[in-house]
């Protein structure tokens, strides 16, 4: 039963381990409790998962896009990008003011490496315990 089916996939799927692939993936929804798109007949979930792709009855790509989103472990979410709110007359008048005038200058103190090592060497370690 099952070398009729792998036959009858081909024809829907071109490469042979990307048949195995979607299939064991599908074979592993089943039996997690998803709903079965043909009639079981007393077959494994492998079987129906590979009459299931014969018979059309789910998309090969959406079967494919399934399989690598349940493999990612860092998924990204594509959301929409936030309109940003119109500026009304009195702000972008206060805006424009704004530009006119010089900005606060911003100072980073300044290390040298000497004072970084100096001040590095000057920690103490952290005393041992037995609790590790």
């Amino acid at each position: 039963m099952a070398r009729v089916t792998v036959e009858d996939c081909i024809d829907k799927v071109d490469n042979r381990f990307e048949l195995v692939l979607l299939a064991g993936h599908r074979a592993r929804q089943i039996s997690q409790g998803e709903a079965i798109t043909v009639d079981r007949d007393n077959d494994k979930n492998p079987v129906v998962a590979l009459r299931e792709i014969a018979d059309e009855t789910l998309s090969p790509g959406d079967l494919k896009e399934d399989l690598i989103h349940s493999l990612q472990k860092h998924v990204e979410v594509d959301e929409p990008e936030a309109d940003l709110p119109e500026i009304s007359e009195p702000a972008a008048a206060s805006a424009e003011a704004g530009a006119d005038q010089p900005e606060e200058e911003i100072s980073f103190d300044r290390m040298s490496e000497e004072d970084l090592l100096a001040g590095i060497e000057g920690l103490v370690p952290p005393e041992k315990s037995d609790d590790f």
